[in-house]
């Protein structure tokens, strides 16, 4: 009988035995993989999550708050700044562009921000819209392509914002009743639909800087800003401008790049952790592949010992046993790959409406060879042991038991 058609009669004839073991590499490599693609999707996500803004002023708090606030749209802005700043940052000699951000509105739980729209050819170049186009008056909006797809909107769709900032996609939270009512009054109009952008932008609904003094009805001496986006003319000239704005009656300036960091960091660090448990599933799966291996030894003593006296070598009694866990671990490592990147397709919408940062399944890089490579070797040498046992096994000894 032929070596591969053997090992696929011995894996068939242990169905439930064999099922278990592919399965538990299986879940093992699907989870190591998921993990895979959410780390370095988060890296990549938050290394352009804010473009060429190095500098982000606003009030004083968290810079790490403000940052995710202004570029990620996550959790609640630190508070706001003067319109003066913005105005000083303008006309700055350090700065080449500087855009206000005005924030904490939100559309069926997807942030509203009021920004120019100069800023979308500052941060995207020249890209064409999916549709419409940008907004140039009070109450006109463009929305990101992800935000328009989960809402169902289209250009010339009208809406009411609500007041709040935004928890997660479809509810808000810090509704303050008193402006319910300027609210429910204050229309506005798609008439831009953005294309896809692969950053958090594309989960906002854009709209001019003066809507929130509209809804809120700011009069000019006491209008303000969430925040200040600012792309600077050199690298010397991001330092300067930190220096002179930094702590400055309630002002901080946060070096984008750090803030970003920082929270990367503490992502490493929950890695980390999730590692652990990772390297005890992979134990468990290396010791289900010995397990099922040795019981498949012990059950096939005499099959070998028969085998040995009708002339099979030891080194084809040796090579049935390798074969049989090299098929079981490549059957659980294609299947534990598909499962991993099954995994990133499904939940890619659910992580960028809670982060703004979206998992790319189809996401494959040195990581995924050294796995695989991994889970070869590892299994390789659980196979080892009973390999080994049947090979030195005497089918005189045997009978004469």
């Amino acid at each position: 009988m032929k070596l591969a058609a053997f090992v696929v009669r011995n894996i068939l004839h242990r169905k439930f035995l064999s099922l278990l073991t592919v399965s538990t590499v299986a879940v093992t490599v699907g989870l190591i993989v998921f993990l895979i693609l959410m780390q370095e999707s988060v890296e990549e996500g938050a290394a352009k999550g804010y473009g060429p803004f190095d500098l982000v002023v606003g009030a004083e708090g968290s810079e790490t708050q403000l940052v995710l606030n202004t570029f990620y749209h996550v959790g609640a802005p630190v508070g706001n700044i003067s319109l003066d700043v913005l105005d000083a940052l303008q006309k700055h000699n350090g700065v080449d562009k500087a855009y206000g951000m005005t924030t904490g509105d939100n559309y069926n739980g997807y942030p509203i921000v009021g920004i120019d729209p100069e800023y979308f050819a500052t941060r995207y170049g020249n890209q064409k819209l999916s549709a419409g186009n940008l907004y140039g008056s009070l109450g006109e909006v463009v929305i990101g392509s992800h935000a328009a797809r989960a809402l169902g909107v289209s250009v010339g769709d009208t809406f009411k914002g609500g007041h709040g900032l935004v928890e997660e996609a479809g509810h808000s939270f810090d509704a303050v009743e008193e402006h319910h009512d300027e609210h429910e009054e204050f229309q506005y109009k798609i008439v831009g639909i953005l294309p896809p952008l692969h950053t958090p932008d594309d989960r906002a609904v854009f709209t001019t800087m003066d809507y929130a003094w509209a809804v809120h009805e700011e009069s000019g001496e006491h209008r303000e800003v969430t925040a200040v986006l600012v792309k600077p003319r050199s690298i010397g000239g991001v330092q300067e401008i930190k220096l002179q704005y930094d702590g400055e009656n309630g002002v901080q300036a946060a070096y984008t790049s750090k803030a970003v960091a920082d929270v990367l960091e503490v992502v490493d660090l929950g890695s980390e952790m999730i590692g652990l448990v990772t390297m005890l599933c992979i134990l468990l799966a290396a010791s289900s592949l010995l397990l099922s291996l040795t019981a498949a030894a012990n059950e096939r003593k005499k099959d070998v010992g028969l085998l040995r006296l009708i002339g099979k070598s030891r080194g084809y009694v040796f090579m049935t046993f390798i074969g049989e866990g090299m098929a079981l671990v490549i059957c659980g490592l294609i299947a534990g790959i598909g499962i991993g990147h099954l995994g990133g397709y499904l939940f890619q919408d659910l992580l960028f409406d809670y982060t703004g940062i979206k998992i790319n399944a189809l996401l494959a890089g040195p990581s995924h060879l050294l796995l695989i490579l991994g889970t070869i070797v590892l299994g390789g040498l659980a196979m080892m042991i009973p390999s080994f046992k049947m090979y030195r096994l005497d089918p005189l000894q045997l009978f004469k038991a």
